[in-house]
């Protein structure tokens, strides 16, 4: 069975190339939906414009449909809320020493 804990931990393995930080950690995903082998993935980029937009997101559908019996990974980027360096996790402010 494939849980949402599963795709989170999953996604612990993303980062941002330019942020030594994953992106559960940097406070980027916004929700996770699993309906049976089909896993959704809602998550943003701390700045619309971010080259690594593609990248990130070929990364986490790759990260993702490496779970044991995933069959469709579909991952949406989204806007809003716009993301804030309030949404990290406290170690990730600790790693980039905002804490």
């Amino acid at each position: 069975m494939i849980t949402k804990e599963a795709v989170i931990e999953a996604l612990r393995d993303v980062y941002d190339p330019e942020i030594p930080v994953n992106v559960v950690d940097l406070g980027l995903i916004y929700a996770v939906d699993v309906e049976g082998d089909k896993v959704s993935v809602q998550m943003t980029l701390t700045a619309p414009g971010c080259p690594m937009h593609s990248f990130i997101t070929a990364d986490a559908r790759k990260h993702v449909a490496q779970i044991q019996g995933v069959k469709d990974v579909t991952v949406d980027m989204v806007w809003d809320p716009p993301w804030t360096p309030e949404r990290m996790s406290d170690e990730a402010k600790a790693l980039l020493g905002w804490k």
